[in-house]
C-alpha cells in the first residue's frame, strides 16, 4: 500500500480505485446476509410502527384509553410522517457528510427513544396530546434518517446483479414488521386491558431495535463512500474485510481487470441548496421521475393504510379490538409482492416492472372502488381485494426507493433520498387526514369511493411517468448509472469502459 493511501488525498489529488468493480464481482456471502438482517430492520420497524398506529387507531377513540376523535387519531400518523420528513433531511445531510455507518447507528437510537416515550402518554388534555405528538415526531425522525443512510449503504455495498431484488426485498420487509405489529396488537388488545395494551404495543419496536443494535455496530463503512471522500486507506481496509468474509464462505475471487478502475477527485460536500441545483439542473428528468414515483406511492399507502381500521369499524362494523386480524392478510400480500417479484426487476428490467406494477395496482384499485361503492364487498372480501392490489403496489412502492437510491451520484445519494422522501411524505401526510375526513362516521360511502378513485389515478400517473422517463439500471454498476460528481475527465470510467493511467498526485487503491 502506498503512502498516499494512509490519508485523504491532498487538494488537487486524484484517487484511482478498483473498489466499485471489486464489490460488483462478489457473489452472495454471509456478509451480505448479515448486512440485510442488520440494516433491513429499518423497514421492519417502520412497518411495525405504522401498523401499530393503524391497529390501535380505533381503540384510541374509546374513553377508557385516550378518547381521541377520528381526526386526532389521523393526526398521530401525520405527525409521525412529518417527523420522518425532518429526520430524512437532517440525518440524510449528515450521512453524506459523516458516513453511512455513523448515521445508521444514531438514527436507530433516536427511534428507540421516541417510541419508548410514546408509551408514557397520559391523556387527551392539551399537554397529553402535545407529548403524544412530540414522541411520535421523534420516532418518525429516527426512521426518516434510517431511510436515507440505509438505502445508501445497501446499494453501495451490494453487487450490481443483486441490487434490485435486495433493495426491493428489504423495502418490502416493511410488511414483515406490519405482520409482527398486527399479531402483537391483536394479542395485546384482546387479552390485556386496553389502556395498558396499546402502550405495550409501542414497546415491541424498541425490543426488536435493541436486538440488532450490536450487529449494526460491527458492519463496515461503505467503501464507495470512503473513496469519494478521499479516505483511500480506510476504503481498502473496508473492502478487504468484506472480501475476506466472502472468501471464508469458500468462494475464490478472480482478479479485477485494471481497465475497470475509476478515477475521482474528492471534493467538498454539498448542502441542500447546492444539491437542489445539482438535481434539477443536471438531472431534471431523473428528478421528475423520482418525485413522481415517491409522491404517488406515499399518497396511496398513507391514505389507505393509516385509515383502514376506521373503514373496517365504520363501514363494515368490525369491533375495534378485532380489526388487527384483518390486517394480517393485507400485510402478507404486501410482503409477498416484493419478495416474489423482486428478481424480475433485475431480469425483466426496471422500466417494465416499475411501470407495470404501478399501472396494474391503479387499475385494480379502481375496480375495487366500484365494488365498494356498489356494496358488493364485506370485511373479508375488501381485505382480499387489498391483498391482490397491494401485492403489485408494494413491489412498485419498494422500487421507488430503489430508483431514487441508485440514479443519483454517490456524493449526494443520501441527501437525494432524503429530499424525495421528504417531498413524498409531505404529500403523503395529507392522505390520512383527508381520508379520515372522507370516512367520517361511515355515513357516506360515496365520498370514500371518490377518494379511492383519486388514489387509483395517482398510481397510474406514476406508472406512465416511469414508462417515459425510467432509467434502465438493472445489472449496471452505480458509477455507470450515475457518474460521480468527483469523477475525473468527461465521465466515470465504469467497468468495461477503460481508463487512463494514474497521473501526478494520484492515490491508487485496490
Amino acid at each position: 500500500m502506498s503512502d498516499a493511501q494512509s490519508a485523504p488525498a491532498p487538494t488537487g489529488g486524484v484517487i484511482r480505485s478498483l473498489i466499485p468493480a471489486r464489490i460488483d464481482r462478489l457473489s452472495w456471502a454471509p456478509f451480505h446476509t448479515r448486512m440485510v438482517l442488520a440494516l433491513g430492520t429499518a423497514w421492519v420497524l417502520d412497518g411495525l410502527e405504522i401498523t401499530i398506529a393503524s391497529a390501535i387507531g380505533a381503540v384510541l377513540n374509546k374513553q377508557e384509553t385516550l378518547g381521541l376523535s377520528s381526526t386526532e387519531v389521523g393526526a398521530i400518523a401525520t405527525v409521525y410522517l412529518l417527523g420522518e420528513v425532518f429526520g430524512a433531511l437532517f440525518f440524510g445531510r449528515l450521512s453524506d457528510a459523516l458516513g453511512r455507518k455513523n448515521l445508521f447507528v444514531v438514527t436507530l437510537g433516536v427511534y428507540l427513544a421516541g417510541n419508548a416515550l410514546t408509551a408514557l402518554t397520559w391523556g387527551n388534555d392539551t399537554f397529553g396530546l402535545i407529548f403524544l405528538y412530540l414522541t411520535r415526531f421523534i420516532a418518525g425522525a429516527g426512521i426518516g434518517g434510517e431511510y436515507a443512510a440505509i438505502n445508501s449503504a445497501i446499494d453501495e455495498m451490494m453487487p450490481a446483479r443483486y441490487r434490485g431484488r435486495v433493495d426491493i426485498g428489504v423495502n418490502g420487509t416493511y410488511w414483515g414488521g406490519a405482520i409482527v405489529g398486527t399479531v402483537g396488537t391483536y394479542v395485546l388488545l384482546n387479552h390485556i386491558s386496553l389502556n395498558i395494551s396499546w402502550r405495550l404495543g409501542f414497546l415491541i419496536g424498541p425490543i426488536i431495535g435493541l436486538a440488532i443494535w450490536n450487529l449494526r455496530r460491527h458492519l463496515p463503512e461503505s467503501p464507495r463512500w470512503l473513496i469519494m471522500h478521499g479516505r483511500a486507506a480506510e476504503a481498502e481496509a473496508s473492502i478487504a474485510s468484506i472480501e475476506r468474509d466472502v472468501e471464508r464462505s469458500g468462494q475464490t475471487l478472480a482478479p479485477v481487470d485494471e481497465s475497470h478502475a475509476i478515477e475521482v477527485k474528492p471534493s467538498r460536500s454539498h448542502g441542500y441548496l447546492s444539491l437542489i441545483k445539482v438535481l434539477f439542473s443536471h438531472y431534471p428528468a431523473r428528478s421528475a421521475l423520482s418525485a413522481t414515483l415517491m409522491i404517488t406511492q406515499s399518497f396511496l399507502y398513507n391514505a389507505i393504510f393509516f385509515t383502514y381500521t376506521l373503514v373496517l369499524s365504520k363501514f363494515y362494523h368490525v369491533d375495534a379490538e378485532r380489526t388487527p386480524i384483518y390486517l394480517i392478510a393485507f400485510a402478507v400480500g404486501n410482503l409477498a409482492g416484493p419478495l416474489l417479484l423482486g428478481h424480475l426487476f433485475d431480469t425483466v428490467g426496471r422500466r417494465k416492472m416499475i411501470a407495470g406494477t404501478y399501472v396494474l395496482s391503479g387499475v385494480l384499485l379502481a375496480i375495487s372502488a366500484w365494488m365498494f361503492d356498489a356494496g358488493i364487498l364485506n370485511a373479508f372480501t375488501q381485505t382480499l381485494a387489498w391483498c391482490v392490489i397491494f401485492f403489485f403496489a408494494s413491489a412498485g412502492a419498494s422500487s421507488a426507493y430503489l430508483t431514487v437510491s441508485e440514479i443519483f451520484p454517490l456524493e449526494v445519494r443520501a441527501q437525494a433520498i432524503a429530499v424525495f422522501f421528504a417531498i413524498a411524505q409531505c404529500f403523503g401526510a395529507i392522505g390520512p387526514v383527508f381520508y379520515g375526513w372522507l370516512i367520517g362516521e361511515g355515513e357516506d360511502p360515496g365520498r370514500l369511493f371518490i377518494g379511492y378513485l383519486i388514489g387509483a389515478l395517482v398510481m397510474v400517473i406514476g406508472g406512465v411517468v416511469e414508462a417515459v422517463l425510467g432509467v434502465d439500471a438493472e445489472g449496471k454498476s452505480l458509477e455507470h448509472v450515475a457518474t460521480p460528481l468527483s469523477a475525473v475527465g468527461a465521465g466515470v470510467h465504469a467497468p468495461g469502459q477503460g481508463t487512463t493511467a494514474p497521473g501526478p498526485g494520484t492515490a491508487t487503491t485496490g
